[in-house]
Parts: structure tokens; C-alpha cells; sequence
């Protein structure tokens, strides 16, 4: 049975079936996502729960305790941390990598209804949870800050106009925001005007309840016509807060602002962020997982312009750092490799069969196989990352060994003074067999990747199977466009004009073919010699395996540095800023990093910050990043009472 011949038979039918890969994969290649890495989405569940006043032990004790215990009997839970502070608890939950979130979400929620009668009754709010990925970054930050407009004002822009657009763009999944400063009217009481008038504070908190309200009036009914009623109660700045009457003492009036200082503030004065030394507000867009990195930073940043001309001129917005743009050298980079590789590939062909139609028939083999493979990309879901474009690479040098194997048999047949029609059908039914069995061989290679488990699995899964489609694919065309072309392309031997340089490389070839010839027939006279050789060549081999540096990813220069502030429990706001700001003035004076964003409180404890640095472009740039981290460290390290943790590469772990 020749699996060939049909193809054969039917140039038109073969020239269309190609078509059609060549077609769906063009397509696919520009849908794909574009991304630095395969996703990996961790399955992962953050609950938190909140008992105002509540001491960290307490909430460890009476919160956290009841909870871990009902969130243990959930099956497929890999690993279970919590994190108690004053009136808070939040519990990260980690669950297998196989586990379907929405799944687990389910039992979390069944958990918290379980251990809900534990908890204390005085609780405001029962436990809430919410799925997060902790191996999803922002890619993009963007910095608002002004000189002369207040922070709740500039937040106002921040969260209602710039969040609210952005988190509209398509790919984008939330805009974090920190340094919150959402306006409020803050009333700070003095004890000794209370005591004096003998007024306690629940009477004040009474009174404002009383007094800023935003309640239906009523309506009049008429004859003809009816009504509404419009009183609007609500008080909206804090010189309003003033005249609220408290209580009466000896028939006068007691105001709220006799009672102490009113003024304009924000709801959460306990959190801060800066754009390198100035207070400002910092969003960190999310994209959705398995979105396009590029596309979505493109879309969002096409929206800036149109933001700006609507924000006041005392208003600065700056873009701290674009992701996308390391993704996109990054992936432009392996592209020009693989076309680089894919050039070298037909050259050496041509440079050994030294005949441009016989080179033209397994080259197009090769863009067959690349973008037949980005088809099935776009089916399973996968993206254009660096693992992806890296597998396509090195596929290269195994698609084009097919249709080497198919165009040589039909070759030989036709230096047997065979037609190119009657060397093609021999020539494919001898070895159509043979090259499906090396075609499936190749593939079984990577079928421990394909489901290996873990984090690695996860991360190489999409690799394995892009190398193993490229493959299968280009076994299909071997046995079919090549044969097919053979047939019709390929002339006979007698009609082949050879020139000067077939007959100057010709020579060559038989040079490097005896030269060959002697060193085998010396190592097989040498059997002894040859043999210790190469065991002396596999002992150092293995030595320099276990000298080698080990490491779970290469190391990357994305441009940015990551880094987490902490310092002693119950330290003072004020007191935090003054470290944090110290650490800044590091990072300010260093002239390896462009700009960054620093921020306390929030989303973090009341004793952690963050900080986010863009490094200078390389060049004039020298310093790699884990060296410019070891420049750091000694200057945080001469801030007393206060730790800097630094990294540069993306996490894939919680912790």
C-alpha cells in the first residue's frame, strides 16, 4: 500500500488541501495572542474577613483558626496560608493545578457557611473570598500626580474617569489602584469640649447620621396635577459638617464644629503612593488570562491621549512602565531567529543537493509545517510566547528531515534511469512507512512533556504539543507535497545541467567523504582507544552537569525591578513614610533606574510597602539586573529597624 499515491494522482486535490494549511495558518498567526510565557493560571482563592478593634491574635485565634480547620477538609488544597493583622485576616488558598477554580470557589463558599457559627458574632460582614492569580502581573503602570490639585480630588480623576475607561477596554481584567485617597469629611473631637458639655460620642455620630441624609420626601397631590417633593439632605464638604446642632445645653444650640476640628480629608488616610518624590495615584492595569499582552497595552494607551485632554493642566499622567514592549523585542527577537534558522536550513540543503529544484521541494516543506502548526495553536488556545516560537525553532531542523528522506528515495529511482512519475510512486511506497514511523517516534519523544505535572509540566505543556503538531504536520506534507512535486519537478537525471560549482563542491564532498572514511576505519582499529574516549568525555560531561548553576528560568532583562518593604510590627504611619521615603531616596539617586513608583498601606499590611522601578535603557545602561540589585542592598541595608526584599524576574510562586 503506497499512503502517497492518491496525492500523486491529484495534483490538484494536494494543491489545495496545501492551500488550505497555508491559509488557516496565516489567519491563526495574527489572532494569536502575543505573550512573554505560556499562561499558567494558579488556581487560587484569597478569603478575608474583617472584626474591627480585633489584636492580631485575636483575629488568629477566633477568625483564622475556625476557618483553616472546615478549609482542610477540601479536597486537592496544596498549600494553605494566613495572614492575621489588627481587624484583619486573609487566607491565601492554593489548590492543584488541575483543579477547576469555579469548582473550588463552590467548596471555599460551602466552608465559610460551615464555620460561620464559630466566628464572632460580632463580626460586621461574613468572610468574603475572591480568585486570584498570583503569577499575573500588571502590564502597565500609570502615574497621576499634581502640584498644587489635593490628593482626593486627583483620585477622583484617577477612579472615576481613568479606572472606569480603562477597565472597559476589551483584554482587560481590573485596574488596580494605590494610594487611595477618596475624599471624606473627617471629624476629629475634642474630649475635653465633650466632657464640658456633656455630650458623649454617640450623640455626634447621632446628629451627623441624622443630619446627611438622602431620603424620598413625599409628593402633593393636586386636582390636576401631582408633585415631587425635592429636599436633598446630603452634605457634601466639610464647612457644611460645621453647623450640624448636636444636642441643646441651656437653650443654645451645641454645633459640630464647637466640638472639635472638621475638615476635609480622605476615607483611608493609613495608605500613600509616590511617583519617584511626589504624592500621587498609581493604576496598575491587569489583563485578562490568555489575552494579547501587546494588543491590550496598545488599546490602553491609544485611550491616554484622549484622558489627558480631558484632566486640567496642573495634572501630570506619565506611564511608568509598559510591559508589552519586552514582550514584543522579546518575541521579535525568536522570530528573527527562526527565520534566520529557516534561511540556514534551505542553504545547507541547496549547498549538499546543489539543485534548485530539488532544494525548492523540501524547503517549502518547511513553511508548510510553521504555518500548518499556528492553526492548531489558535484550536488548543495557545500563544505566540517565547517556549512556543522557541519549539517552532528547533522544529525546524526535525520537519525538514521527512521530505530530505522522501526527495533522495525518489532521486535514487530516477538514477536508475526511472521516469520522475514511475520514481515517484516507487520511491514514496518504500518509504512512505518508514518516514510515518520516524514521524511518530519523534512525537513519542515528547509525550512524558505533554503530561508531566506541576509547575513545569504546566509550563512546557504548550511547547511539547506546538513541537509535536510542527512534526506531524510536516510528515503529512512529506507524504504528500513532496512526492507530489517530485513527480512533476524533478527532471531526469540526463537532462541535469552541472556547472562549475557542482563540479568544485563535488570534489569537496568526496575530500570530506574520505576523510571520514579514514577516522572510521581508525576507530574501529582502535576499539580500546576509542571507547575509554568517550567515557572520559561522559565523566567530565556529567562533572560539568553537576558543577553547572541550576536555576527554574534563565535570567531576564525586562528593564524593572520589584521590591517589598517591611518593618516592625505596630510601627507608626508617620513612621513607615519616613522609611519608606528613605528607600526611595535610594533608588532616586541611583542612576542605573529611570523612574519608579513607591506605595504604603492598602493592599498591603500597615507595616509592608511596595515599590515598582524602570530601569534605564541598556544602552548606555551596563548593569544586569540582579547586578544592580546587588548594588542596592548595602544602601537599604544602613536604614535602621527596615528590610528591602528585591527581585527582577517574573514570580510563578506564591511567597
Amino acid at each position: 500500500m503506497n499512503l502517497s499515491e492518491i496525492w500523486i494522482k491529484r495534483p490538484v486535490m494536494t494543491t489545495l488541501v496545501m492551500l488550505g494549511i497555508l491559509l488557516f495558518g496565516i489567519i491563526a498567526y495574527l489572532t494569536l495572542p502575543v505573550s512573554d510565557l505560556p499562561n499558567v493560571d494558579y488556581p487560587t482563592l484569597v478569603v478575608t474577613a474583617a472584626v474591627p478593634g480585633g489584636t492580631p491574635e485575636t483575629m488568629a485565634s477566633s477568625v483564622a483558626t475556625p476557618l483553616e480547620r472546615q478549609f482542610s477538609t477540601i479536597a486537592g488544597i496544596t498549600s494553605m496560608s494566613s495572614t492575621n493583622r489588627a481587624g484583619l485576616t486573609q487566607i491565601t488558598i492554593q489548590f492543584e493545578l488541575s483543579r477547576n477554580i469555579d469548582a473550588a470557589a463552590q467548596d471555599v463558599q460551602a466552608a465559610i457557611a460551615a464555620a460561620q457559627r464559630q466566628l464572632p458574632p460580632e463580626m460586621p460582614t461574613p468572610p468574603s473570598y475572591r480568585k486570584v492569580n498570583p503569577a499575573d502581573q500588571p502590564i502597565l503602570y500609570v502615574a497621576l500626580t499634581s502640584a498644587t490639585l489635593p490628593l482626593y480630588t486627583l483620585d477622583e480623576y484617577a477612579e472615576t474617569m481613568l479606572a472606569q475607561g480603562i477597565s472597559t477596554v476589551d483584554g482587560v481584567a481590573q485596574v488596580l489602584v494605590y494610594g487611595s485617597q477618596k475624599y471624606a469629611v473627617r471629624v476629629q473631637l475634642d474630649p475635653n469640649a465633650l466632657a464640658t458639655r456633656g455630650i458623649g460620642i454617640d450623640d455626634v455620630q447621632n446628629a451627623i447620621n441624622s443630619a446627611n441624609v438622602n431620603l424620598p420626601t413625599g409628593i402633593i397631590d393636586g386636582t390636576t396635577k401631582s408633585y415631587t417633593i425635592l429636599a436633598n439632605g446630603q452634605l457634601f464638604d466639610a464647612n457644611a459638617y460645621k453647623g450640624i446642632i448636636v444636642a441643646y445645653r441651656n437653650g443654645h444650640p451645641v454645633r459640630l464644629g464647637e466640638l472639635g476640628d472638621v475638615i476635609d480629608g480622605v476615607q483611608n488616610d493609613k495608605t500613600a503612593a509616590w511617583y519617584i518624590d511626589r504624592r500621587g495615584i498609581i493604576l496598575a492595569i491587569q489583563r485578562q488570562p490568555g489575552t494579547n499582552t501587546v494588543a491590550v497595552a496598545r488599546a490602553v494607551r491609544a485611550l491616554l491621549p484622549t484622558f489627558r485632554d480631558k484632566l486640567p493642566a496642573s495634572v501630570d499622567m506619565a506611564v511608568l512602565f509598559d510591559r508589552s514592549e519586552t514582550v514584543r523585542e522579546s518575541v521579535h527577537d525568536v522570530k528573527v531567529t527562526l527565520l534566520i534558522a529557516l534561511v540556514l536550513v534551505v542553504l545547507v540543503i541547496f549547498l549538499f543537493l546543489r539543485n534548485v529544484s530539488a532544494t525548492l521541494i523540501p524547503s517549502l516543506a518547511l513553511p508548510m509545517s510553521i504555518i500548518g502548526t499556528f492553526a492548531l495553536m489558535w484550536r488548543l488556545g495557545y500563544t505566540l510566547d517565547n517556549l512556543s516560537l522557541m519549539a517552532l525553532t528547533l522544529a525546524i531542523g526535525f520537519v525538514v528531515d521527512d521530505a530530505i528522506v522522501m526527495l533522495e528515495n525518489i532521486v535514487r529511482h530516477m538514477e536508475l534511469k526511472e521516469k520522475p512519475m514511475e520514481a515517484a510512486y516507487a520511491g514514496s511506497r518504500e518509504i512512505s512507512f518508514t518516514i510515518l514511523s520516524m514521524t511518530l517516534s519523534l512525537v513519542a519523544v515528547f509525550i512524558p512533556i505533554i503530561f508531566m505535572g506541576g509547575i513545569v509540566g504546566r509550563l512546557f505543556h504548550e511547547f511539547a504539543v506546538t513541537i509535536a503538531a510542527a512534526v506531524l504536520i510536516s510528515g503529512f506534507v512529506s507524504l504528500t507535497l513532496t512526492p507530489m512535486l517530485s513527480s512533476r519537478i524533478l527532471r531526469p537525471e540526463g537532462e541535469v545541467h552541472r556547472g562549475r560549482f557542482y563540479t568544485a563542491t563535488e570534489r569537496a564532498f568526496q575530500k570530506m567523504r574520505d576523510g571520514y572514511d579514514r577516522g572510521l576505519t581508525w576507530s574501529i582499529d582502535h576499539r580500546a582507544f576509542t571507547l575509554s574516549y568517550s567515557i572520559v568525555i561522559l565523566m567530565v560531561t556529567l562533572l560539568l552537569f553537576a558543577k553547572a548553576p541550576k536555576d527554574f528560568f534563565p535570567s531576564q532583562d525586562l528593564g524593572m525591578l520589584f521590591g517589598f518593604t517591611q518593618a516592625q510590627e505596630g510601627i507608626s504611619f508617620t513612621d513607615m513614610t519616613r522609611h519608606q521615603k528613605a528607600a526611595m531616596s535610594v533608588l532616586q539617586n541611583d542612576r542605573n533606574i529611570e523612574a519608579f513608583m513607591s506605595s504604603i498601606g492598602g493592599f498591603t499590611a500597615s507595616n509592608q510597602g511596595v515599590f515598582f522601578a524602570r530601569l534605564a535603557p541598556r544602552p548606555p545602561r551596563k548593569l544586569r539586573p540582579e547586578q544592580i540589585i546587588q548594588e542596592l542592598r548595602p544602601k537599604f541595608a544602613q536604614i535602621p529597624g527596615f528590610f528591602v526584599f528585591l527581585h527582577y524576574r517574573k514570580r510563578f510562586l506564591l511567597g
